[in-house]
């Protein structure tokens, strides 16, 4: 069965389905997406590639109208949408922006994405926006912080969002917990998703000297509800050990590529994104990558775990 039908059926048995709720939008097709880049705008359109889904940066998209909005809403008419912010600055320190939130609510509202996902980090401070996303320490301030930021969003946003394992360059001596931890913690107290980027897990996991698959064992993978897969940067720090930079710039590497694997055996096919920001490469390069995704489903079509946990559903007000 293609996964695309699997896709559907399972979504369709989920006892909690969007059906009947009010305003609901179905969630990702289970098959592999690419970023939508204004380069490739005019392609999309007229060739319609057969790809599972497109995902956009929220904040590229915070204008009235312009040919960004012309576009999206074009290609929004053929594909489901991922919805992926990078300026809410989960982890800050300060209340969340609101203005931001209302402009992520228009942007729901507007386009009705499938998926909305921020990542576990901060990008503000005191007015100022950074062009980063920053590390944050693992302890319980920190942790009872993300998680009124969390539920704050769900609650403005009317919908259930993922939160992004980060790449990590430093630790805090003032964390209490693990990364992992963290994150479990986070997520059985807001209901929030894990959106799993893999390559994040192989940079941090090589910068802190630690096992990326037992990193993975002591994730809770039943609430991945996306994946992410990039490319890294290879640099060394002041004393010479490797270090890996995210710099979504290259493909995916292929130590990524076996722990993608791995994941997928565990759960099954799963809504993947193959992300490119930077040196973007031609559009029929980004396809090929998420065909071996989709290759990497298929070959485990059967999981061995495929709870994943509750799906995104937007509520009705």
């Amino acid at each position: 069965m293609p996964i695309a039908d699997r896709a559907l059926r399972r979504t369709a048995a989920d006892p909690s389905s969007a059906a009947g709720v009010r305003g609901a939008a179905a969630g990702l097709p289970w098959r592999a997406g690419i970023g939508l880049k204004p380069q490739h705008y005019r392609e999309v359109l007229s060739t319609r590639p057969d790809i599972g889904f497109f995902e956009v940066h929220a904040e590229n998209y915070m204008v009235e109208g312009g040919p960004f909005h012309h576009f999206l809403g074009r290609v929004r008419e053929h594909y489901p949408l991922s919805l992926h912010g990078v300026g809410l600055s989960i982890g800050g320190a300060e209340p969340l922006d609101e203005g931001h939130l209302d402009r992520l609510a228009a942007l729901i509202d507007r386009y009705q994405p499938a998926s909305f996902s921020e990542h576990l980090a901060w990008s503000s401070h005191g007015g100022t926006f950074f062009n980063d996303l920053l590390p944050v320490p693992y302890d319980r301030v920190t942790l009872d912080r993300v998680c009124d930021h969390i539920d704050r969003v769900q609650e403005r946003l009317r919908c259930r969002m993922l939160l992004e394992n980060p790449s990590t360059y430093v630790e805090f001596e003032a964390s209490t917990m693990s990364e992992t931890e963290f994150l479990r913690q986070v997520l059985k107290r807001t209901g929030c998703g894990l959106l799993l980027d893999v390559n994040n897990v192989h940079v941090s996991c090589t910068n802190h000297g630690r096992d990326a698959l037992a990193y993975l064992r002591d994730l809770p993978l039943r609430d991945v509800g996306e994946v992410h897969l990039a490319g890294f940067a290879r640099d060394q720090d002041a004393a010479g050990a490797p270090l890996l930079i995210d710099s979504h710039g290259s493909p995916v590497d292929d130590v990524v590529w076996g722990l993608y694997a791995r994941v997928i055996a565990r759960l099954g096919p799963v809504p993947t994104l193959l992300e490119r920001d930077n040196d973007v490469p031609a559009l029929a390069t980004l396809l090929a990558e998420a065909g071996r995704a989709e290759e990497v489903m298929r070959a485990h079509a059967e999981p061995s775990r495929c709870d994943l946990g509750r799906g995104l559903y937007w509520g009705g007000a």
